[in-house]
């Protein structure tokens, strides 16, 4: 028998990544139809009394659980063992006495600070940390641009770098922050104000064998009018410094025409030789052959990997993105098409990103009509989700195989953005998914052309 119920935990407060997962298991049980697993925030709460729940007074310090389905009783005990387990680890963590502000954390021999808040509270805990001299990556989104600015001209006073706000990838001597790939060393530095844009150009290098010495993200709206590119500009200089860096790659939405003629400026007066990947001029895979050669490396043939054979007339492309930047190099190759970003800020307020989550991606999966082309981007990595293939590729698979030939069919063309050392494994997932009868592309560029060319 369905039935709901309802709990709050008043003061317990776990991150939300880690609460998503928990969501996910309980809501992989048999008989199980929702299950929310949340802090009680306004956002959250209005999420469930949309969802026909009734619930009792709750602060957003406290955690919120709201179950229905048949086996509910189960769910509550896997929930209890769940939170008991998070529980313990957090008691573990408190003995080891960590700091407990930004402030006194900045007092340690901290030489880097990530903020990841709520992006309301982001700008106070980023403040201390450049006032401490300290350089900081807000990974945090929903920072108001004009905040924005007022930390990167602290930045500039205080002689550091701010990467963000909403900066989704770095890597620094080999460390991946946020969302990182697998790269190997050496000689090729990224700026980025992008990244997945950032994690499509490093992989492609790496796959060629070339190696990166720092990848520097600067947030998307870095090189717009309002923030003027100031950490664009500082995290050149940087890379301009560094003796491990050779070439430079500068990856980027378009810019501001004023913005982009100060960074040109910079980028005369510099040693070290810069390659621009900026959308609208050149797509990213093109921008990746131009390093190689830069670098006196051969362009190899990028990957891929045929899937099911089409045969249907196909008049409809679908883009069902998680990277902003991906989804809007796609739709600039494609000409023609709906697409969707569903890493944009409007889509993750109070769930996770959709590198992590799929839910999102699967309802749109499950209203694909025959006659569609489905281009999709699925990105590896430390960060993201374990083991996407599981998730997508029997959604996938429905997608190509459900619809018969009288009826017509769909397909799905999938941007897989990765490298082998990645924990989810490049190939074990390309070959998932062409099993699901995708056809699989390590180049977004490549993958959106197959995709315009099956219209």
């Amino acid at each position: 028998m369905t039935r709901d119920a309802v709990l709050v935990r008043k003061g317990v407060y776990h991150d939300s990544v880690t609460l998503m997962r928990v969501s996910r298991s309980l809501s992989d049980l048999p008989g199980m139809q929702v299950a929310i697993v949340a802090m009680a925030t306004e956002l959250n709460l209005g999420l469930a009394r949309d969802l026909g729940f009734d619930l009792p007074p709750a602060d957003p310090g406290d955690l919120l659980v709201a179950l229905r389905g048949d086996g509910v009783e189960a769910a509550a005990g896997e929930l209890d063992q769940a939170l008991a387990l998070l529980s313990a680890s957090r008691t573990q963590a408190a003995a080891d006495q960590p700091p407990l502000t930004t402030r006194s954390a900045a007092r340690t021999p901290a030489d880097l600070v990530l903020v990841s808040v709520p992006g309301e509270h982001a700008f106070c805990e980023a403040f201390d940390a450049i006032h401490a001299g300290l350089p900081v990556m807000i990974f945090s989104d929903g920072v108001p641009v004009a905040q924005e600015r007022r930390l990167k001209l602290l930045a500039e006073e205080r002689d550091v770098l701010v990467m963000g706000p909403d900066c989704g990838t770095a890597v620094i001597a080999g460390a991946g922050l946020g969302f990182a790939n697998v790269l190997r060393p050496g000689p090729v530095g990224v700026v980025a104000a992008s990244g997945t844009g950032a994690q499509q150009v490093t992989c492609l290098l790496d796959q060629a064998g070339a190696g990166m010495s720092h990848v520097l993200g600067v947030g998307g709206r870095d090189l717009s009018a309002e923030v003027g590119g100031l950490s664009t500009m500082r995290a050149l200089r940087m890379l301009d410094d560094d003796p491990a860096t050779e070439l430079i790659v500068l990856v980027s939405k378009p810019p501001d025409p004023a913005v982009a003629r100060a960074v040109r400026d910079v980028v005369e007066t510099m040693r070290t030789p810069v390659v621009s990947a900026l959308l609208g001029e050149r797509d990213l895979t093109s921008a990746a052959e131009e390093a190689l050669r830069a670098l006196g490396r051969p362009v190899p043939a990028w990957e891929s990997w045929p899937g099911w054979s089409p045969t249907s007339t196909y008049t409809k492309l679908k883009g069902i993105y998680s990277g902003g930047t991906l989804c809007a190099e796609a739709s600039l190759i494609a000409g023609t098409g709906e697409f969707t970003d569903y890493g944009d800020d409007a889509y993750t307020r109070g769930r996770a990103h959709p590198m992590i989550d799929p839910t999102l991606r699967l309802e749109a999966l499950a209203q694909v009509e025959p006659g569609d082309v489905i281009l999709m981007d699925v990105v590896l990595g430390h960060g993201a989700d374990p083991d996407p293939a599981a998730s997508l590729a029997s959604a996938i698979a429905h997608v190509t195989t459900h619809h018969t030939p009288s009826h017509g069919a769909a397909t799905v063309v999938v941007a897989l953005i990765g490298t082998e050392g990645d924990p989810q494994g490049l190939h074990r997932q390309a070959a998932a998914f062409r099993e699901a009868g995708a056809t699989v592309f390590t180049s977004n560029a490549q993958a959106a052309r197959h995709a315009r060319n099956l219209l």
